[in-house]
């Protein structure tokens, strides 16, 4: 049985999802990634909530390329989070590999501040 590339990360999102739930002391930042942006939100699991988010509609970066655009994103991502109190997340990459942006917004995240 053949799956296309939305099914196939759907399976592993389910899988990760098993694995990795946020806490009030360890929440998930979550990785949502669209041909024309990147997007992330750090999510406490147990109350159902999200507490910080940030995309890049909201953030310019020099460069303009994406890889430059999401590792601005994690930093502004770190900057709302460090604001609300939280330093510690657990990585959710939501499917995708972890490359290109999706790493650099991980590690953007990290410059600014958060750990994981």
């Amino acid at each position: 049985m053949a799956f296309d590339k939305a099914t196939r990360r759907k399976r592993i999102q389910r899988i990760i999802r098993t694995k990795v739930a946020g806490t009030s002391e360890r929440p998930r930042l979550s990785v949502f990634r669209s041909n024309t942006g990147i997007y992330a939100q750090i999510i406490d699991d147990t109350a159902g909530r999200t507490l910080a988010s940030a995309s890049s509609k909201q953030v310019t970066a020099e460069g303009g390329n994406g890889v430059a655009l999401a590792a601005a994103v994690g930093r502004q991502l770190a900057v709302v989070a460090q604001e609300k109190g939280i330093s510690k997340v657990v990585f959710d990459r939501s499917g995708y590999l972890y490359h290109g942006r999706v790493k650099s917004l991980a590690e953007g995240a990290r410059e600014g501040g958060l750990n994981f």
